[in-house]
């Protein structure tokens, strides 16, 4: 299919580098100070699921969503791969606070909608996005409510203008997050609004607010979903909200000595825009921790 030529070649990349860390031994099991070779694997997934987590990991996300709109005839595919490398530091005299910092590579293809054409299909385009940067703060715990704020940024690093907004932009952050056992519970957002940029892009205002809701089962499994509902503030009343739902399955393992956390996660979105928006997404995850180099 002509719509999977962009898709091939980032499913190629991620498999590569995953395959290649599988290799990479975390030096004396250890990462931001915690034993991982005595450390469970049950404890492992749970902390990776706390956006303040004091554990070193790097993230490789792949997104296919399956996409619906009223200029095209039945389903386009797009295709975002994130590389999302994620780097805790412990701050204050005694350590007991968080300050995390998450940058979020993106690689896109999207589809090009041509309304010359009988379809409306103008092929896809395929190249890198805006980049993402989240930053936040909070007090140093691993069980109970654990809170954080905080700043995100997005940065107009597009290769084409189909690919991101154009805009630099900028807004707060915030979490509050149960860390129980067996069940994680939590919120995790973010908004933006564009401060400069491109004269000729349309100025931008939006927000993502993942909810997550994960109980643990015995053996590094658990069971849930972590979906983001995404408002644009800028569209049409009515045509600003998607709202999805999911479920999904996690592993965490260890290959050569190193933790690693594996998701697939199907959603679906019960609201959505009607000219043009997302009914499907099939994301895979997988996270490696890394030791903490300034350990």
């Amino acid at each position: 299919m002509a719509e999977l030529r962009g898709i091939v070649p980032i499913l190629g990349v991620c498999l590569l580098v995953s395959a290649g860390l599988s290799y990479a031994e975390t030096p004396s099991g250890d990462a931001g100070g915690q034993d991982l070779s005595t450390m469970s694997l049950d404890e492992v997934s749970r902390r990776l699921d706390n956006p303040l987590t004091d554990l070193w990991s790097l993230v490789f996300q792949e997104n296919l969503a399956l996409l619906e709109s009223d200029v095209i005839e039945g389903i386009e595919i797009q295709n975002t791969f994130f590389f999302q490398p994620f780097m805790p530091f412990k701050v204050g005299s005694q350590g007991g606070y968080m300050f995390s910092l998450r940058p979020v590579f993106p690689l896109v293809t999207k589809p090009v909608l041509d309304v010359s054409e009988s379809d409306g299909d103008g092929g896809h385009k395929t190249g890198f996005g805006d980049i993402q940067v989240l930053a936040l703060a909070g007090p140093n715990r691993s069980d109970g409510v654990i809170w954080g704020v905080g700043a995100t940024f997005k940065c107009p690093t597009a290769s084409n203008d189909l690919l991101g907004q154009g805009k630099w932009q900028a807004g707060p952050a915030g979490m509050v997050f149960w860390m129980g056992k067996p069940w994680v519970i939590g919120l995790l957002a973010q908004h933006w609004s564009s401060f400069a940029g491109d004269d000729g892009r349309p100025s931008t205002s939006r927000s993502d607010i993942q909810y997550v809701v994960r109980r643990s089962i015995p053996g590094g499994w658990s069971l849930g979903m972590g979906p983001t509902v995404s408002i644009n503030w800028k569209a049409d009343s009515g045509q600003q909200v998607t709202f999805p739902i999911g479920l999904g399955i996690t592993k965490t393992v260890r290959w050569g000595g190193t933790p690693w956390k594996l998701r697939f996660e199907p959603q679906y979105s019960l609201v959505k825009p009607d000219a043009y928006g997302v009914q499907w997404n099939f994301r895979i995850q997988i996270a490696p921790v890394i030791s903490n180099p300034f350990d």
